[in-house]
């Protein structure tokens, strides 16, 4: 009679692992690795948006609509966003392998708390900074938001600020996440599979 373990075992055979994968037996389910690759396309895609937004020139009619354009798709990632944080406060995510050091599963925390603290910051930030400067939000180009705040120079910089500083933090973190991805996929402990469909 087969054993937990020796499926694991056969299965890391067959995979051609050489690492200690025998305890890696769940994966995510299908919606966080949905909800995984679509948010970091879409966050990928925003941050490299909103870079080229710096090379538009201020006063043209073509800045207007891409910025509003970058803040409307923000808030649509936002919305996923806090559907991903939901799901997860809801569906506790498999456990890191025993045979992963303390100090690397330590880091592996600290970079997932680190990830989504910048992915509700950034959206935060920079609807918050829109609502303190006399353009506002115009959702899709089409939709006029309302303001909340009135047209505060000071206020929209430091929250301006914020944003564009948590974008550069974020691509750091970015990197670093994607870094152990690539070394966990080169050394085939099928850590990185788990979070493939």
């Amino acid at each position: 009679m087969s054993t937990p373990t020796t499926i694991a075992r056969e299965g890391a055979a067959r995979e051609g692992s050489s690492g200690p994968a025998a305890d890696v037996r769940d994966s995510y389910t299908r919606a966080a690795v949905v909800l995984h690759w679509l948010l970091a396309a879409l966050l990928l895609g925003q941050i490299g948006f909103g870079w080229f937004l710096t090379t538009v020139p201020r006063g043209t009619t073509m800045r207007g609509i891409y910025v509003n354009f970058h803040k409307s798709t923000g808030l649509t990632v936002a919305a996923l966003i806090v559907v991903r944080i939901v799901w997860r406060l809801l569906h506790a995510p498999p456990p890191l392998p025993s045979f992963m050091p303390a100090w690397q599963r330590i880091a592996a925390r600290g970079n997932h708390l680190a990830l989504y603290a910048a992915m509700l910051v950034m959206p935060l930030s920079g609807y918050i900074a829109s609502n303190f400067s006399k353009y506002g939000v115009k959702l899709y180009n089409a939709v006029r938001l309302p303001p909340w705040g009135g047209d505060d120079p000071r206020v929209y910089a430091i929250f301006n600020s914020i944003h564009v500083v948590t974008a550069y933090v974020f691509v750091a973190i970015i990197a670093l996440h994607v870094l152990a991805a690539i070394l966990h996929a080169v050394r085939r402990d099928r850590v990185f599979s788990r979070m493939l469909i």
